[in-house]
């Protein structure tokens, strides 16, 4: 490397930086440092002007070290590097100091102050320029293929929109059909559309597209590999009956002499242990519950084998481990509700007649348990009253702490067909509405105008008389500022919220995927990066990410699978390279890295050394500070460049001492 030419280019970020930072100190401070060929200042370094002043500069002085302080590396490193590629620059011999974000906006009320730390910022960056090398981008290929794991609408969206693209989809469901929650659904907000009526045509679609492999009562079970080049194990349990002879007569089922409380119908209705979970289920086929089977042989039962006349069912049927490999990951496995039962003061589980709005949903639905109709549980009857009560298990200091999203505009949706089609008294419980989508608030205004009672409030208190399970509701209307007390109440409807199923942990461990504090995936940027996760080619979808309703699930989904066609799109990617190297000759092969690496990029090669994935590493340095022998060095941030930083903030500050 020749001698080391430095640029130095100050930005004053209009007032952000300027107004508190003396920018002329900075320069007066650093123009005479050894080294340094040129300081320049500018009102914003990123604007194009800006840009050409670093290009001109580069080569009316022969520049080959660029230091730039301004706002954090986060928001312009990628514009400034290009700007070196442009005149010919490696684009690795650029150091920021970040004087806003680590200056300005902190120390706002001390100008002197922070002109002093800027000044040893820009410094410490200078003495790192020095040292810094020119790097080269590795450029991993991608396979044209992708996961797709869950088949909600958000997976399905997802992978009809990868599978119309051309490229292969692996969609991978853990239940028996996909169609996820919203199968269950009876309606949708605000327009009232029937939810199977959108749905059921786009789970035929996935389970026909040529482009589409669907394996259902699937997980994943393991995943290698790096973007571009993921290598993923499938666990598919047997179905004990096979999906291409089975005609879905129902004779097996019919002859089934076990019932099962069903899990599609909330457990309002009974199942058989060969079943379909529903009508529209994909694939359209029957499967065994072994766990629930009387017996396969002759002596204790049999039956729905010597009926299938398709001879469609394999009592010897066993768990198949399937292996692929694929180029992008959409995570997008869904939601549960919130188990009720862990607000005991609503008696959810111990009254009868106390739902919640999955319950209710099946109801609603004229192919539920009900055919349509809202009953008690206890004894079938129509109730007079129905109470719903809003955020049960959200918005909540001792269960979640998070909006759910869904809740409010799924109990106004409920209520608005419940008084359309009854004579019923609904009453809704609620701390604040949340209609924040389109056409929301004029459904739920309309709602209220059609006769469903709005109490601001919280309920303190739910009792029941045991003789005829009839309960009463005491609660708190607060914008009357006195208690209420609702008696003769047939039906209590829990508004639950949404809660991250054990599923979506399962697969983030398999990931190395990072969670929020509320248990669902964490993206990697909530504004400029929303379906992107922290690792490269891996993305999330819908509820997977966080709560939220169906169109902004699909939009989500949408964006998810454009994020994985661009990444293949490409056939090739660069990677920084950030990645730690290792000095074979010092490696004594005690494998400390590899447990402390928190990617999975460092493994163990014939030579019986530590060997680093650049594609995998992130540069975050573990297993360079916790190698004993100094074997493994990080790119970039090699401990001179970080020592001669230390030195030159030291050096200053002893000086003044």
């Amino acid at each position: 490397m020749p001698d080391r030419r430095i640029g130095v280019f100050l930005c004053h970020c209009g007032s952000n930086i300027a107004g508190v930072v003396d920018i002329e100190q900075i320069s007066i401070a650093v123009q005479d440092l050894p080294d340094v060929k040129h300081v320049s200042d500018y009102k914003y370094v990123c604007s194009k002007p800006g840009q050409q002043t670093i290009k001109d500069s580069i080569k009316k002085h022969n520049l080959n070290g660029i230091v730039i302080a301004s706002c954090s590396p986060r928001m312009h490193e990628p514009t400034f590097r290009q700007v070196l590629r442009e005149t010919g620059l490696n684009p690795y011999l650029l150091e920021i100091a970040n004087i806003r974000e680590h200056v300005s906006w902190i120390h706002a009320d001390d100008p002197a102050a922070a002109t002093e730390k800027a000044i040893d910022l820009v410094k410490m960056a200078i003495a790192r320029a020095r040292l810094l090398e020119p790097l080269v981008e590795p450029e991993v290929s991608i396979k044209k293929s992708s996961l797709v794991i869950g088949a909600g609408i958000a997976g399905i969206s997802a992978a009809l929109d990868l599978a119309n693209a051309g490229f292969k989809v692996y969609l991978v469901e853990r239940e028996p059909s996909v169609g996820g929650k919203m199968s269950r659904w009876d309606k949708t907000f605000p327009t009232l559309d029937c939810s199977s009526c959108i749905l059921t045509p786009r789970m035929a679609e996935v389970s026909n597209h040529e482009n589409i492999t669907l394996l259902t009562m699937a997980e994943v079970e393991q995943v290698d590999g790096f973007v571009g080049n993921f290598q993923v194990k499938i666990k598919q349990k047997p179905r004990y009956v096979d999906i291409e002879k089975c005609t879905s007569c129902g004779d097996c089922s019919d002859i089934c002499p076990v019932d099962i409380p069903a899990e599609f119908e909330a457990y309002l209705s009974y199942r058989k242990a060969i079943y379909i979970p529903f009508a529209q289920a994909v694939p359209s086929s029957y499967l065994l519950d072994m766990e629930n089977c009387l017996g396969v042989d002759a002596v204790r039962c049999g039956k729905c084998k010597v009926v299938c006349e398709a001879e469609a069912i394999n009592y010897d049927d066993h768990e198949n481990i399937i292996e692929i490999e694929v180029g992008t990951i959409i995570v997008s496995t869904g939601f549960e509700l919130f188990d009720a039962t862990e607000k005991q003061e609503y008696g959810y589980g111990r009254y009868p007649n106390v739902v919640n709005l999955g319950e209710v949903e099946r109801m609603l639905n004229s192919a539920g348990p009900t055919q349509g109709h809202i009953v008690r549980p206890s004894d079938l009857k129509k109730p007079n009253k129905i109470v719903y009560i809003q955020c049960v298990g959200s918005r909540d200091e001792l269960t979640n702490k998070y909006c759910s999203r869904i809740c409010c505009m799924t109990a106004i949706k409920q209520a608005r067909m419940i008084v359309d089609k009854t004579d019923m008294k609904v009453y809704i419980f609620y701390i604040d509405l949340r209609t924040f989508g389109k056409g929301y608030e004029e459904f739920y205004e309309s709602t209220a105008q059609a006769g469903v009672t709005f109490i601001r409030g919280r309920v303190g208190e739910i009792t029941q008389d045991d003789e005829t399970n009839v309960l009463t509701v005491r609660g708190e209307d607060t914008l009357l500022g006195k208690p209420i007390e609702l008696d003769d109440v047939g039906l209590v409807v829990l508004s639950t919220g949404v809660v991250a199923p054990e599923s979506t942990k399962k697969v983030a461990h398999a990931l190395n995927l990072s969670l929020s504090p509320d248990g669902f995936l964490l993206e990697a940027h909530p504004k400029l990066r929303p379906v992107d996760s922290f690792n490269d080619g891996i993305f999330v979808a819908g509820m997977a990410q966080g709560p939220k309703d169906i169109p902004d699930t699909v939009a989500q989904a949408k964006a998810a699978a454009s994020g994985a066609m661009a990444l293949m799109g490409k056939g090739k990617i660069s990677v920084e390279p950030y990645y730690s190297v290792v000095d074979e000759d010092k490696c004594a092969g005690c494998q400390v890295c590899i447990s402390v690496c928190p990617y999975n990029a460092v493994t163990l090669n014939e030579r019986n050394h530590a060997e680093v994935n650049p594609a995998l590493c992130k540069g975050c340095g573990t297993c360079t500070s916790t190698c004993a022998s100094g074997a493994i060095s990080s790119q970039h941030y090699t401990d001179g460049q970080i020592s001669a930083m230390i030195e030159e903030y030291l050096s200053v500050h002893e000086e003044s001492q």
